[in-house]
């Protein structure tokens, strides 16, 4: 199926809401970590691989070019990666809210995989306009 502008920009508006809130749930996760160096470390490098979805999502919006475009969306998948990493510790260490935790694993996960297809699809346009 090809995906119509319309299509594309009702996707794009829905990544945007998804990604934000997203952003939301990690920032109420990190809340519920322990307030010890090494939970701290943790919940200072979930919050700001989390917010980088959201940021580098809508600056991958704004792109310029399909090169920028690519670049960043790459960024996306990168920072999506490492709140799924670092969600994964907090899992391992039993640490901050479970029910909160469970769902933030699963949601970066999804996005993970959302923006890998993106990245491939991206890359592929490039080499074949």
């Amino acid at each position: 199926m090809v995906c119509s502008a319309a299509c594309m920009d009702r996707v794009a508006e829905d990544l945007k809401v998804r990604t934000k809130v997203f952003a939301v749930k990690v920032l109420e996760f990190v809340e519920t970590l322990p307030k010890s160096p090494g939970g701290e470390a943790v919940a200072k490098q979930l919050a700001r691989a989390g917010l980088g979805v959201v940021g580098n999502y809508r600056s991958s919006c704004r792109a310029r070019s399909h090169t920028e475009f690519t670049a960043r969306i790459g960024i996306v998948l990168d920072e999506a990666d490492e709140s799924e990493l670092w969600t994964e510790v907090t899992e391992d260490r039993a640490w901050g809210d479970a029910a909160k935790r469970a769902w933030l694993l699963d949601e970066s996960r999804q996005l993970r995989a959302i923006f890998s297809k993106a990245v491939t699809t991206a890359k592929f346009r490039e080499r074949h306009p």
